[in-house]
């Protein structure tokens, strides 16, 4: 099995592919094989305050979080933009977390200023655990496993590092196991149309342009930082971007750069309309991406990234709110 690595960014080093991009998403989307996120950075938050704590701090309602329930929590800015993520779930002792390659730390540090007079403890622990991904429910045992609604349909492992080659033996009923790359895993996201906090967001993004409030955001929940801004949004709709699918023209052979800036397509040399997070290639939809577009950007719009055409899917209702009837 060959495996080729990513060179750059915040994926580098990770498997990109095993020799065969496309059959790794087939037997992914078949519910076979194995994942290896490794390069995510894991956290943990001990100590019996942990959920009332985070509950408080979070967009996420956490007091009452269930042992073995996934879940996913946003850290916002005063002024509502994303600025940490949490994938995570309770063993009923400690709350384990992934997050983004690079972030751990800064999320620890800001974390860790936060506790003041509160029983927690909280560790970077991404030395120690690597996390792995399956599709299919999660099963049955005493590893530490955590599956939500931005899961794909899989679930998410925490596994020691010292023992995480014994475990892909054990998958492999001690042959090889059958691993798929980020190639595979990322093209599956995109088409789920499931958005990755720092690749296919900004600075200013908020979390109604993403449509993740039933997923990361409770709107029922006592107050938190950046609140007025998701409640207000949420009640009056109108966010001011939105997130679309791209379907990138099958012709070109690059795909566009994380970041590069979208125009319409009858206006290439025109303002810019928005920027693509994520791409990749998929088995069955051809390039793919995900974008960020500004709100009255019209919905049937072909879209031109650096000379490639991209025709939209909305993913995100324009007119969505509480008081909005949605047309999507």
């Amino acid at each position: 099995m060959s495996r080729v690595e990513i060179d750059s960014g915040p994926d580098a080093g990770a498997a990109w592919h095993y020799g065969d991009p496309h059959g790794e998403q087939r037997f992914l989307s078949e519910g076979r094989g194995t994942v290896l996120l490794d390069h995510r950075d894991v956290i943990q938050v001990s100590g019996p305050d942990r959920l009332d704590w985070l509950h408080s701090l979070t967009t996420q309602h956490l007091t009452d979080l269930a042992p073995g329930v996934g879940t996913t929590a946003l850290v916002l800015s005063p002024q509502g933009h994303i600025e940490h993520v949490l994938y995570g779930v309770d063993d009923g002792e400690v709350f384990w977390a992934h997050t983004e390659p690079g972030r751990g730390a800064a999320l620890v540090e800001w974390l860790q200023r936060m506790v003041f007079m509160r029983r927690v403890e909280v560790t970077l622990r991404t030395p120690e655990l690597a996390v792995v991904w399956q599709p299919g429910p999660a099963p049955e045992g005493h590893r530490v496993v955590r599956s939500g609604a931005d899961s794909l349909g899989g679930h998410e492992s925490f596994i020691p590092r010292d023992h995480l080659d014994d475990f892909l033996r054990g998958l492999g009923g001690g042959e090889t196991p059958l691993l798929a790359g980020l190639w595979a895993y990322e093209a599956l996201r995109i088409a789920a149309g499931v958005p990755r906090i720092f690749v296919d967001t900004d600075a200013r993004t908020i979390p109604n342009e993403l449509g993740v409030i039933d997923v990361a955001v409770h709107l029922e929940k006592g107050c938190y930082r950046g609140q007025e801004t998701v409640a207000r949004v949420h009640t009056l709709g109108r966010p001011p971007r939105r997130l679309v699918q791209l379907h990138l023209d099958g012709s070109m052979e690059e795909l566009p750069e994380a970041g590069a800036e979208l125009r319409l397509a009858d206006q290439p040399e025109g303002r810019a309309i928005g920027f693509v997070g994520s791409s990749a290639r998929h088995f069955e939809l051809g390039p793919i991406a995900l974008g960020l577009v500004k709100r009255n950007t019209p919905l049937d719009a072909t879209l031109d990234v650096g000379g490639i055409a991209a025709a939209q899917e909305a993913l995100v209702d324009p007119e969505v709110g509480l008081h909005i009837r949605p047309k999507l």
